[in-house]
């Protein structure tokens, strides 16, 4: 792993290397969890809060320091400004390794490299941190592998051109491709899932929700809403968003479900009531989001609220 950080939890795989040789999407599952073009896989964090607080990049391998950069700002990407033309990477280290091998750390945190060029690495080394700088939206490390300047998948060095239609994202195909990555321990991969889930008062700002200001752990017998709100990646056409509140003493409180109608890398959903009555009772209320895909449950994370 090149990150300091726990998957499906603290961290996420936000994209995957693109294979498809046209227009079109595909990741080595045969799935849509990348872009056209891209060439790495991406490491995301929940939040700017946690980006903030400081999550190490590491070496994912033994090797020298052949090349960084550092001293870009933390700022989102704007398509209208050229400042970070030939600098889409942002802050960054690449190493070299053996037998023609490279890999390539970007938009790391502005000021954190804490390596030098000729400096030799070991796996799981620190190199800084992950950051915001050059062509993001969001927190993450852009990890890309090389070999004799190709691009690689550390997923899949020998990934087909083409899918079945029954071959997206099915285990025994994963299984399969696992046996011949790159990876000392095969990371976990899921092809979507939920970033972060929370309670607050109204229908947070997206801003917020990133930010990871949004959420609330309490609040008075008297605010204005109670609302539950999932932050999600990998979104696809058909998924659905279920959003559930249970009261005190288990009460039933509120449900919904919402149908996704297209493909979105990163997206939230938030429902709830308006107060009616003088006050909410008072007590625990249990929160919990799933995203469902075919049916099926692809990921679920839960969140209390105390009002008091």
């Amino acid at each position: 792993m090149p990150l300091a950080c726990t998957l499906g939890d603290t961290c996420h795989i936000q994209h995957l290397p693109d294979h498809a040789p046209g227009p079109e999407i595909r990741d080595f599952l045969c799935g849509g969890l990348s872009y056209d073009g891209h060439d790495g896989t991406d490491f995301a964090l929940p939040s700017l809060a946690a980006m903030r607080a400081g999550v190490d990049v590491l070496a994912a391998a033994a090797g020298q320091v052949v090349g960084i950069r550092d001293g870009m700002d933390d700022v989102l990407y704007d398509p209208e400004s050229a400042a970070i033309d030939g600098r889409e990477c942002g802050n960054g280290v690449v190493i070299r390794h053996a037998d023609g091998w490279e890999t390539q750390y970007c938009h790391m945190k502005q000021g954190s490299v804490s390596v030098r060029s000729g400096d030799t690495v070991a796996p799981g080394d620190r190199l800084g941190q992950v950051g915001l700088s050059g062509q993001t939206q969001f927190p993450h490390l852009h990890l890309a592998v090389r070999h004799d300047g190709r691009s690689v998948d550390p997923f899949a060095p020998e990934a087909p051109d083409a899918c079945q239609p029954d071959a997206p994202w099915s285990p025994d195909r994963r299984a399969a491709l696992s046996a011949d990555d790159l990876w000392a321990r095969t990371p976990p991969l899921s092809p979507g899932g939920l970033i972060q889930v929370g309670f607050a008062p109204a229908l947070p700002e997206y801003d917020a929700i990133k930010d990871g200001r949004a959420a609330h752990a309490t609040l008075p017998d008297d605010a204005p809403a109670v609302v539950i709100y999932g932050f999600a990646y990998g979104g696809q056409p058909g998924d659905v968003l279920r959003l559930d509140i249970t009261g005190p003493g288990g009460q039933p409180f509120h449900t919904r479900e919402v149908e996704l109608t297209r493909a979105q890398a990163q997206l939230f959903r938030a429902s709830g009531r308006r107060l009616t009555a003088p006050a909410w009772p008072r007590g625990t209320y249990d929160g919990r989001v799933t995203l469902l895909r075919d049916g099926l449950p692809l990921a679920t994370m839960a969140t209390q609220l105390r009002i008091d």
